[in-house]
């Protein structure tokens, strides 16, 4: 998925769609915030995951306002 996650984010940062990356980041954490509230599993794979497309989300973000700034 995370591979998916990177291709989502470089075509979102290519159309320069600031806000279709803000609600992927937005989504991502509710899930983390769902995950960490379960008790009685161990989810620590799938928070693992979740948290790292989150940074490649953010990732996006900054590739983004480093583009506008050298514009």
């Amino acid at each position: 998925m995370t591979e998916a996650i990177q291709k989502i984010v470089d075509a979102y940062v290519r159309l320069n769609n600031r806000q279709a990356l803000e609600d992927l980041r937005m989504h991502r954490q509710r899930l983390a915030m769902n995950l960490k509230a379960r008790t009685g599993y161990d989810l620590s794979l799938p928070l693992f995951q979740v948290e790292h497309e989150i940074a490649i989300v953010e990732t996006g973000l900054d590739r983004l306002v480093g583009a506008a700034q050298a514009a």
